[in-house]
């Protein structure tokens, strides 16, 4: 019963042997190995044997399968490694051409906005305070003066670590009270750069992570007219002399008073447009005085100190000032968008 697969066996062995490439080795598996294969009818036929027969012809057609399938693997390990040879001989390098030059990189958009805002802050006399991303519960919220269950944790949806009480930091604020708990009770004046992370919709406007800009000014006779002679200086300087700031009285849990920073259109002038919504004014940062509760929990008495705070989205500043219309560019790597800025 089990000459015919002897001669099964030297058939299969002899097709594997001729088959040279990937779909000759489809074929052949399909043929014998497949579901309706010679070598699978075989074992299907052990179904109608007599019980003495069986085992004699199981044992004989299970190795015959097993062989088969070792010698499969074998062949197709053989042919990758000849396919892979063959190209490596045919790509050969051949070090006597003359080599290819490195093309000259250029800076993120992004990263020369922030180089520029390092530098003018740093003619001012601010230090540069590197904070972190995976900030406590504490320093993200509560320490700002937004305790649990405050109504302004919406404004800041972020994403929660597994470890309770860890997000990834929403704003670069967390870096005003490590700093204030590094300088006090001495004079700080420091900006605190860095990437934020806030779970929202992603749309020419917005994204789920972006670069933010904080700055931080506390000492004993600092009032809110410094923080207006700080911001008008630096928003000539970025956007060019004779632009036109205006403060709108807002609210941040933070701060106190708190103000949002316009600038007259760097497209109209002015004049009113589509970009501006016709007003005239394009919104670059907010700003105010620090709270006191802040002061406190930063180590400072509110009663001898004070000081302002301010933040900016780098990205934000880069479509003003380069008149990019959509903020999802910076992210997408893109090099007919990054190779317009040199």
């Amino acid at each position: 019963m089990t000459e015919h697969l002897d001669l099964l066996e030297r058939e299969a062995s002899s097709a594997l042997e001729v088959a040279a490439d990937e779909s000759a080795l489809s074929a052949w598996r399909a043929a014998y190995l497949g579901r309706k294969g010679q070598v699978t009818e075989a074992v299907k036929a052990l179904g109608g044997l007599s019980p003495q027969e069986r085992p004699a012809y199981g044992q004989r057609v299970n190795e015959i399968k097993r062989a088969l399938e070792a010698a499969y693997e074998v062949r197709v390990e053989t042919l990758r490694q000849a396919a892979q040879a063959g190209l490596l001989a045919s790509q050969r390098v051949d070090v006597t051409l003359p080599g290819c030059p490195a093309r000259p990189g250029r800076l993120h958009p992004t990263t020369q906005v922030l180089r520029e805002i390092y530098h003018i802050f740093a003619e001012m006399g601010f230090q540069v305070y590197r904070g972190r991303d995976v900030e406590t519960d504490d320093y993200n919220f509560t320490l700002l003066n937004i305790p649990p269950h405050h109504p302004a944790r919406d404004m800041w949806d972020t994403f929660y670590a597994t470890t309770p009480g860890v997000v990834l930091r929403t704003h670069t604020s967390p870096g005003q009270i490590r700093a204030m708990h590094d300088y006090a009770p001495e004079p700080v004046r420091v900006i605190l750069p860095g990437m934020c992370y806030r779970y929202e919709q992603i749309t020419m406007r917005s994204e789920i992570m972006f670069n933010q800009v904080e700055g931080l000014a506390v000492g004993t006779t600092i009032t809110m007219a410094d923080l207006r002679g700080t911001i008008v200086d630096f928003a000539n300087r970025i956007f060019g002399q004779g632009r036109k700031v205006r403060f709108r009285a807002s609210h941040f849990p933070f701060t106190e008073p708190s103000a949002e920073v316009d600038i007259d259109c760097i497209l109209c002038e002015g004049q009113g447009c589509r970009v501006c919504k016709y007003t005239g004014w394009l919104e670059i940062m907010g700003c105010g005085m620090v709270h006191p509760i802040v002061l406190q929990n930063g180590g400072y008495d509110p009663s001898v100190y004070s000081g302002w705070a301010l933040g900016m989205g780098p990205e934000r500043i880069a479509m003003l000032k380069y008149r990019i219309g959509d903020i999802r560019y910076f992210w997408g790597n893109d090099l007919r968008f990054l190779e317009q800025f040199g």
